[in-house]
């Protein structure tokens, strides 16, 4: 069976995927989430019958089948799609839109360049990695720390030591542990393969 299901395909960051409202979804969430999947041509590792990409930077959605886990390269295209679908006026060279993160219970304010009164999409800023330029969004994180464990260092430590290795648990907008590049024998750029 197939149906019309309107979407924004926007990229934030280094990610894309479509963006939906809301009320474009069914409401009830395993059928949301049903509907999701097919959106991005999944289970197929290729995704070659949805918009998905075949890897995780290709793969998601603004409103997610795992609500968990934030994004923040999505988050940078969630002010933008406010503003291109009417929910938010823009005002002036730069519009702030309050974002709340249901899965953190956060307040973000993005900033969006809107000259002339809509997106402005084009501009020099520049991402390691990816081609070409774009004008800047700027995110403002106004209390996600400690929003998944409920404390910004989960094991009450800046660091420990798991199975030999010095690290540091961490809850900004979502739970990471991270650990030094040299202490896995690498240099921090290698390549993804």
């Amino acid at each position: 069976m197939s149906y019309n299901l309107p979407c924004v395909l926007m990229r934030g960051g280094t990610s894309r995927g479509p963006f939906f409202l809301a009320d474009w979804l069914p409401r009830e969430p395993a059928a949301r989430d049903r509907t999701l999947i097919a959106a991005l041509g999944s289970p197929h590792e290729l995704q070659i019958d949805g918009l998905g990409g075949g890897n995780s930077l290709t793969s998601k959605v603004a409103i997610g089948v795992d609500t968990r886990p934030n994004c923040g390269n999505m988050l940078a295209g969630v002010g933008p799609f406010a503003i291109e679908q009417g929910l938010v006026a823009a005002s002036g060279h730069t519009t702030t839109v309050r974002v709340y993160n249901v899965n953190t219970r956060s307040r973000i304010d993005v900033q969006v360049c809107t000259t002339g009164g809509s997106v402005h999409y084009d501009g020099d800023v520049h991402i390691d990695g990816i081609q070409g330029t774009a004008a800047p969004v700027l995110m403002n994180v106004l209390d996600a720390w400690g929003a998944v464990t409920g404390q910004i260092f989960p094991t009450g430590q800046r660091m420990d030591t798991i199975q030999g290795l010095q690290v540091t648990c961490i809850d900004a907008a979502q739970v990471m542990v991270l650990v030094r590049a040299q202490d896995l024998g690498l240099r921090g750029n290698e390549s993804p393969a």
